[in-house]
């Protein structure tokens, strides 16, 4: 990236908002002439228009790479392994195993307010330092530097994040999945109505851990 005052200041916000969304069917492109950000959905009619704008014009868009989803959870990680709260990091190293890891990560921390606030800080500085690396990769003149600056990485832990594998490699889902169907094998029939009412009371309370 190259600043040069007499070129277009780009729409930051918007900025933002492209590098996060990753959604197969969605793209966005830099207006190198105003710095507005045109995002296209493919299912989308009413966006032909700025389809057929960027078609006559290419060399004045630039399309933008959004922070892939491996890109986007591999952050997680990192902040499930900066959690000091041994309980809320285990919930964690769960709630991110396996489909659905996003949403269920998002549901966990709706409990910890504090926790939730930090991850909005923390993703927001490695969403910030992705589109600095991106820009330096383009020789894009802009109006302005990021308003965000040039951020540092987070400071890691000292021993990076710990995640329970079973004896034939599972994941720490399956393995507890594993564990509670060993037990409810050794149960007594007598005590199986009640194990099935209390989990079932656990699914219907907590619809996030679901698959």
């Amino acid at each position: 990236m190259r600043v040069d005052p007499s070129a277009s200041k780009p729409d930051w916000s918007a900025l933002e908002t492209a590098f996060e969304h990753n959604a197969p069917e969605t793209h966005s492109y830099l207006d190198l002439e105003t710095g507005q950000v045109a995002t296209i959905v493919d299912s989308r009619p009413e966006d032909d228009e700025k389809r057929l704008s960027i078609r006559r014009n290419p060399a004045g868009f630039v399309h933008l790479d959004p922070a892939s989803s491996r890109e986007q959870y591999r952050w997680m990680e990192r902040f499930v392994a900066s959690v000091e709260d041994k309980a809320l990091r285990d919930r964690l190293v769960l709630a991110i195993d396996g489909k659905g890891a996003f949403r269920r990560f998002k549901d966990v921390l709706l409990s910890y307010p504090v926790e939730r606030d930090r991850w909005f800080s923390y993703r927001a500085t490695l969403l910030h330092i992705y589109i600095n690396s991106w820009l330096r990769t383009k020789d894009i003149a802009l109006g302005e530097n990021p308003p965000w600056g040039s951020p540092d990485q987070p400071t890691e832990p000292d021993v990076p994040l710990e995640k329970p594998v079973g004896r034939r490699g599972e994941g720490p889902t399956e393995t507890l999945r594993s564990k509670a169907k060993d037990l409810v094998e050794q149960l007594p029939a007598l005590e199986l109505p009640a194990a099935i009412a209390y989990l079932r009371f656990l699914a219907e309370r907590m619809p996030s851990v679901h698959e």
